[in-house]
């Protein structure tokens, strides 16, 4: 869209470049106007062109770039309907011994992931919990 107004201002200059125009019973010269729309539009219409590729540019998404940490978004995907976190696994024991966790631990058993919490009751009582971080299943 810029570029095309800028054509049309361009070949409109170049057109009336010198040029009169009766105006009533005056005649009015153009080639001033011209002159000053052409340096004073030329530069804008320029650098409005050059910002909308660029935001154009900014606009486009790009893949990740080699090195980065981050894993595809599949895979986070994949491993939260897969498991459930540490977080949830605290407030599932929570809520179902009515106690509060002081005490996490993230162990290995076999190749499976295994949350050990353990609990504080109201009464005093120390309650062991594991949760088996793939299904989410106490014991």
């Amino acid at each position: 869209m810029i570029g095309e107004l800028f054509v049309i201002a361009t070949w409109a200059a170049w057109v009336f470049r010198g040029a009169h125009i009766a105006f009533q019973t005056q005649s009015v010269k153009l080639a001033p106007v011209m002159t000053k729309l052409r340096k004073g539009f030329l530069p804008v219409a320029l650098l409005a062109m050059g910002f909308a590729s660029l935001s154009q540019a900014h606009g486009v998404s790009s893949p990740a770039r080699g090195g980065t940490n981050l894993p595809p978004p599949a895979r986070l995907v994949d491993e939260q309907r897969d498991g459930i976190s540490l977080d949830e696994a605290v407030r599932r024991a929570e809520q179902q011994y009515h106690a509060r966790v002081v005490r996490t631990e993230v162990q290995d058993e076999d190749g499976r992931k295994v949350y050990v919490l353990k609990l504080l009751s109201d009464d005093g009582r120390v309650i062991q919990v594991r949760i088996d971080a793939a299904t989410g299943r106490m014991r």
